[in-house]
């Protein structure tokens, strides 16, 4: 089973959405539209962001 986690290859910021787009098997481009449309987005980014642990780099 695949963990939440942020991404360190797929990262703009802080690689929430691309961990969020792995997870999910979708777009980091569709969590990031997603991201921009949700009320209070900046501290939602800003939790997950502190929360989440990065992922291991993979080669």
């Amino acid at each position: 089973m695949a963990k939440l986690q942020r991404s360190s290859a797929d990262l703009s910021i802080a690689g929430v959405c691309g961990g969020i787009a792995a997870f999910f098997e979708i777009s980091s481009l569709a969590v990031r539209i997603i991201f921009l449309l949700l009320p209070g987005n900046l501290l939602i980014y800003l939790i997950l962001a502190n929360t989440l642990p990065v992922s291991p780099e993979t080669l």
